[in-house]
């Protein structure tokens, strides 16, 4: 298996413990600069206004397969959770777009941290990626 960085992200968070828990409840702006290759492929990425953004947690460590979050005490493993440590730190956010700059997409709500590859951005859809009443059992607002 090979990942091919699309881009990099930069973003107001210099280290994990600056970024928000989840970027859907941030207002800071950041932006996803596409690498010159890759730039075709944003080809009518404007008429969407969320984007699906997967990063790779560059600081995250890799070892990790329990964790506390921070919603509680106990102790979870990392799949029951969202932790960025795990074997393979793949970062998901949805965020808004807010404007295209030629290779640049600014955007709203992203939880990365300033330097993270881009792996994947995808037009995000209401219709298709949500579910309605899906919830995490141990999770309380």
């Amino acid at each position: 298996m090979e990942l091919v960085p699309i881009g990099e992200v930069r973003s107001p968070y210099r280290t994990p413990q600056e970024a928000p828990h989840q970027g859907r409840f941030s207002d800071q702006l950041a932006e996803l600069e596409i690498y010159p290759q890759f730039a075709e492929g944003l080809k009518d990425v404007e008429q969407a206004t969320h984007l699906i953004v997967l990063y790779w947690c560059h600081l995250a460590a890799r070892n990790t397969l329990q964790t506390k979050t921070p919603f509680g005490p106990e102790i979870r493993g990392i799949f029951a959770c969202r932790s960025p440590s795990r074997p393979n730190p793949i970062g998901f956010c949805v965020a808004e777009l807010v404007g295209i700059r030629e290779n640049r997409l600014l955007v709203r709500g992203l939880d990365a941290v300033d330097g993270s590859p881009l792996i994947d951005i995808k037009p995000y859809s209401s219709d298709l990626d949500s579910v309605s009443g899906a919830r995490i059992g141990w999770f309380k607002k």
